[in-house]
């Protein structure tokens, strides 16, 4: 089977931009040499790969598949590429995140990492979708609290780190934010919005029969706060968003009636970075809670030892 570079970077160009023009304006090359790529991939592989109609233009399962493998292999290429020419200097551990990283434990983290690992520099980056980021090779781990189901965990391995609580976000003049606590059930009759990169916050959290009917779908952690903040609606979010996202006029509060979030790390079982493994047990010392009480006990063998 002959598969060639530039066959997975026209396809990676198509699945990107969504269109032949896209994805011919991306490699600089004309539309009827990106169609005729396309038709030797398919035919060399096999199977279809877009799904194409005069109006529209889709990867089908088999190509949407391709397309995350060749994102992967290209950045791989790419990076080793980059790295060859930059000599001894490392390429960082690229880290991804969706929405409020680890609230308070994300200094220290990153702090007590730079010390112990001055040779691995570590890069944070804030994405709408981390776990598609992941698949595709832009980044080498993340922190998610929601984890891929299905094929999407393909390939993927993912550790528990700790629990968190869920809090309620409101404006500070709602009636509510007077209590020291804030049920779920609280919450049904008012608007509720959603941001789109915030996998854990839907209506699915209520009971079935007891949801809210009035939901606002928003794009991002900005105008999801500032909807709290200007008395629109009200939120509901895992504890790290206090900690990462203050916001003049939003108060948080514990949320009860609702079980907590499982922070996870989440990385390719092979890894992609040398420096992935280091800093996932870096991770599962600072913040599991298993792991630090049996560093503890391990401690206090040593010394009565």
């Amino acid at each position: 089977m002959n598969v060639e570079l530039r066959h997975l970077r026209t396809l990676a160009a198509i699945g990107d931009e969504g269109t032949i023009t896209g994805a011919a304006a991306v490699l600089h090359i004309s539309q009827p040499a990106v169609s005729r790529t396309l038709d030797q991939l398919e035919q060399r592989l096999g199977t279809r790969l877009v799904e194409r109609t005069t109006r529209s233009l889709s990867l089908t399962p088999a190509g949407r598949r391709l397309w995350e493998h060749a994102h992967r292999i290209l950045t791989q290429l790419d990076d080793a590429l980059a790295e060859a020419a930059a000599g001894p200097e490392p390429r960082p551990l690229r880290i991804g995140f969706a929405w409020a990283a680890l609230g308070a434990h994300t200094v220290a983290l990153l702090r007590d990492w730079r010390r112990d690992h001055p040779d691995a520099p570590v890069r944070v980056h804030r994405l709408p979708d981390p776990v598609a980021a992941l698949r595709r090779g832009d980044i080498d781990a993340a922190f998610v609290r929601a984890l891929p189901e299905g094929d999407g965990a393909d390939g993927l391995s993912a550790l528990a780190l700790y629990s968190e609580p869920r809090v309620a976000a409101l404006c500070e003049d709602d009636p509510l934010a007077a209590r020291g606590t804030v049920a779920l059930a609280d919450l049904v009759d008012r608007t509720v919005v959603h941001c789109a990169t915030a996998a854990t916050t839907g209506t699915a959290l209520w009971p079935e029969g007891r949801r809210p009917e009035a939901t606002l779908e928003v794009a991002n952690v900005d105008e999801w706060l500032t909807a709290i903040a200007t008395g629109e609606a009200v939120g509901v979010t895992a504890e790290a968003t206090r900690h990462s996202h203050p916001y003049p006029g939003v108060r948080f509060l514990p949320l009860t009636g609702i079980g907590p979030v499982t922070v996870h790390f989440l990385a390719p079982t092979v890894p992609a970075h040398p420096a992935t493994a280091a800093f996932r047990r870096h991770a599962r010392r600072a913040l599991s809670p298993a792991a630090a009480a049996g560093d503890s006990s391990a401690s206090a063998s040593a010394a009565a030892a």
